[in-house]
């Protein structure tokens, strides 16, 4: 997770909502990413599809089986459902995203009854910290300019 925090960082000094992603499977990392649909002009930019992009380049597949993606805020229905796509064993998460996060606040889509694949889901991790760096995101962004 510290790792997906610091790709939140570079997100934060982009101008971009800090979110962070890695990619991890046999203890290695095979993709990482950060928030950028402002800058690439794609709203499919997520941190998770980042990240997912690039670990299925360098493995050749877009099926990322075994895989876990660790990212620093609840992931959203559409990354949830790449996440479906890509077949990950399991995601992991930092603070919860009461607005939009489809894992526990406003649904359980990794479980949606009819999906061809399940992926585990655990949250918390480094969450004070995950939180913070959303937090004083905002806080810069509603301050006024000296």
């Amino acid at each position: 997770m510290r790792l997906a925090l610091a790709q939140a960082a570079q997100a934060h000094e982009a101008g971009e909502v800090p979110v962070g992603a890695v990619v991890v499977l046999d203890g290695a990392v095979i993709g990482s990413g950060f928030n950028q649909p402002i800058g690439t002009h794609d709203p499919t930019a997520h941190a998770e599809v980042v990240a997912m992009r690039a670990a299925a380049a360098a493995l050749g597949n877009y099926r990322l089986t075994g895989a876990t993606l660790y990212v620093t805020v609840e992931p959203c229905l559409m990354c949830v459902g790449a996440m479906v796509h890509a077949r990950l064993a399991a995601v992991v998460y930092g603070a919860t995203e009461p607005r939009s996060g489809a894992i526990v606040s406003m649904a359980s889509a990794h479980e949606f009854a009819g999906l061809n694949h399940r992926l585990a889901a655990h949250g918390g991790v480094l969450e004070d910290e995950c939180r913070a760096i959303m937090q004083q995101f905002f806080k810069d962004r509603r301050s006024p300019r000296a």
